[in-house]
């Protein structure tokens, strides 16, 4: 029972991080994994995607009411992320990521250093395209990042804000609320997956989604509130612990 207190606590902070800016995994995946150290990984990983789901489905559905959203582009988008979601998983049971795992906090690092480079960048909302029109870019966005998100995973939530600030012209709120929907569905592709495996501790999940909304909720209200200025921050602070993990994994570990 203090197990499931403590993996809850944390899924209440993963949800009001992930509702800012993404990255909530960061805080409930190593949680998840301390308190069950002897259960399998795709178990855990399936349970964090069984709780983190709603938490990100509730962010999106707060930022909805109150930041104005291409839908026109975000759906099909969000169909996309969720079949490239889907696929990556797939290609994982095929592929050794390894490779993948030690260029990640390089990518990672240039993202970084391009966005405290472009001071401005993300903190007007000025978008590229109109309606419709953005429907091409954001597919791609979608199915590119949702591959990666079945294959790998950290950062995803962060990959999508930045795409959406640098392609699409968004500021860094109407990016983070974009990336919820998407990051809704490849949560979604890949809780199918390991759901249909038995990989979900569907009674521990039910726990963690609920303080997992109830972050997002906070969250979500933090960032309306303070706008895109602290969402910057929020993602400038998310990445640079991104590249500290996922370098420390990499090359340390």
């Amino acid at each position: 029972m203090t197990e499931l207190a403590l993996v809850a606590l944390a899924s209440l902070f993963a949800g009001c991080v992930d509702a800012i800016v993404g990255g909530g995994g960061l805080i409930l995946v190593p949680a998840l994994f301390g308190m069950y150290p002897g259960a399998a990984p795709a178990t855990l990983l399936g349970t964090n995607k069984g709780s983190g789901i709603w938490g990100t489905a509730w962010a999106t559905w707060q930022f909805s009411r109150r930041v104005q959203l291409s839908w026109a582009a975000l759906l099909p988008a969000a169909l996309a992320a969720f079949a490239g979601s889907f696929a990556g998983a797939w290609a994982l049971t095929l592929v050794n990521p390894d490779g993948l795992r030690k260029a990640l906090p390089l990518v990672l690092l240039a993202v970084l250093a391009y966005t405290l480079a472009r001071k401005d960048l993300g903190r007007h909302h000025a978008p590229r395209l109109a309606g419709a029109a953005q429907a091409l870019p954001a597919c791609t966005i979608g199915m590119v990042v949702g591959f990666y998100d079945g294959f790998f995973g950290p950062g995803t939530g962060s990959f999508f804000v930045f795409l959406f600030v640098h392609w699409l012209g968004y500021d860094f709120l109407h990016a983070s609320a974009s990336a919820k929907l998407l990051n809704t569905a490849t949560n979604a592709a890949a809780l199918l997956l390991l759901g249909f495996k038995g990989h979900v501790w569907w009674q521990v999940a039910a726990v963690l989604a609920v303080a997992n909304v109830i972050g997002s909720l906070i969250g979500t209200r933090l960032a309306l509130r303070h706008g895109a200025g602290f969402v910057r921050v929020a993602f400038i602070a998310v990445v640079a612990a991104l590249i500290a993990k996922t370098g420390w994994d990499a090359f340390v570990r």
